[in-house]
């Protein structure tokens, strides 16, 4: 409910890498009595964006669940975001873990008890699937009797309410609700002694500090994979027509992982293959997750040549682990190809860009180390691209293939690929 203006401070440095598009968001820290940081609000500071809307709601959320950045966002905290009422009923909530998320309800404005009673049913709905809800000291009003059993947090703001007025309004969140009280717009070391010694325990605004800009990075896939997607998923297609998607687009594929190992996601596994992350998700909100990301990013049509390798370098690994490996481990192959460009897709180094993913440490090792078989295939396929003799030879030596099978698979790989790519 705050809407602090951010300090005139440059972006997070890493400017937008090929493949990538950046938009600028707003936190600040919500403290408590030992001010330890209990859960960031969220501003949406794009450009681009016009006012606060129930789009803008909605774009919030997703790219600060999808964030590919090397720093977390809100990490394990929770989440505070500003709504609006046309929002709340927005399906980008079921993508989000409830327990993290604190939904600032703002107030009607000058309306009849009629219209509070008519949006009592998505509160209480809300509010049962979990969600945590945060209302401005307007609820302990009579006309917003019905909401204030459903306040898990109240805000107070300092820079409108006077003491006789504070202290009213607390005695009496005290007495008719379970609300934590939160001073907001909190500015000044005396105004911190009031309202602490009035009893309130949760605190925001300059006095502790200042909204901070992040520039969160989503790694944009091509539109037309996004539409066929969408339309696959809406179908109700196989799960191999599905994976078929992912796998010809970098992008589609690391948007997706990251939002299954996304802690607001509250859903993090190991995950080995992407039919495994199509399993876990589901149609239903898989479906949801592409239709949020084809609005969140701003694509060219085609994925960049960065992205192209990595397709390219995943199938050429799968092609030759089929030769000695099983299925599914051949399938580990291709995820470990495709991820190993992320480094220049999101211009930070490696590790950082494979610690946002929950890989299994034998993938992570591969893609870092290069010491398991993975990794020698991995190390394989990119002397392929360099024609670096030398490595090939040891390479296919050391896991018994021939050149004919390599080159063989080499070609597949190119034809698939082009074949793969979006019109």
């Amino acid at each position: 409910m705050t809407n602090p203006t951010p300090p005139a401070s440059p972006p997070a440095a890493g400017a937008s890498q090929a493949g990538s598009t950046g938009s600028m968001i707003a936190r600040q820290a919500i403290m408590n009595g030992q001010q330890a940081v209990v859960g960031y609000e969220l501003f949406n500071r794009s450009r681009s964006t016009v006012g606060h809307t129930a789009a803008s709601d909605v774009i919030l959320v997703f790219t600060a669940l999808s964030h590919a950045g090397t720093e977390e966002l809100v990490g394990k905290m929770l989440i505070f975001v500003n709504c609006t009422h046309e929002s709340l009923t927005g399906g980008h909530l079921e993508l989000v873990n409830p327990d993290k998320v604190v939904l600032e309800i703002p107030p009607l404005g000058h309306v009849a008890a009629a219209e509070v009673h008519a949006r009592l049913p998505i509160l209480q709905a809300l509010r049962s699937r979990g969600f945590h809800l945060a209302f401005n000291h307007t609820v302990l009003e009579s006309t917003y009797a019905p909401w204030l059993p459903l306040a898990d947090y109240i805000k107070l703001d300092m820079s409108v309410l006077a003491r006789d007025q504070l202290a009213v309004l607390i005695n009496y969140a005290g007495r008719h609700s379970q609300a934590e009280l939160i001073a907001e717009k909190l500015e000044t070391a005396q105004q911190y002694d009031m309202v602490s010694s009035m009893g309130v325990e949760m605190f925001q605004g300059y006095w502790f500090s200042r909204p901070t800009l992040v520039e969160a990075k989503l790694l944009t896939p091509g539109q037309a994979s996004i539409v066929q997607l969408l339309n696959l998923v809406r179908s109700q297609a196989s799960t191999d027509e599905i994976e078929e998607v992912l796998k010809k687009d970098a992008g589609l594929a690391f948007n997706l992982m990251r939002l299954i190992n996304s802690a607001g996601l509250g859903m993090t596994r190991e995950i080995t293959s992407f039919r495994q992350a199509v399993l876990l998700l589901g149609l239903k909100k898989l479906f949801r997750w592409a239709a949020l990301l084809l609005t969140a990013v701003r694509s060219g049509g085609t994925p960049p040549a960065v992205g192209q390798t990595a397709v390219v370098r995943g199938r050429l690994m799968e092609l030759l682990a089929q030769e000695f490996l099983p299925a599914e481990e051949a399938d580990q192959a291709f995820v470990i190809g495709i991820f190993s460009m992320l480094d220049q897709m999101l211009g930070m180094p490696l590790a950082s860009a494979v610690g946002l993913l929950n890989l299994p440490e034998e993938l992570s090792t591969a893609l870092l180390q290069r010491s398991n078989v993975y990794g020698q295939l991995l190390t394989l396929a990119e002397a392929c691209e360099t024609s670096d003799d030398h490595t090939f030879d040891q390479i296919a030596q050391s896991l018994h293939l021939t050149n004919q099978q390599i080159n063989w698979a080499h070609l597949q790989a190119l034809a698939w690929a082009d074949q793969m790519a979006p019109a």
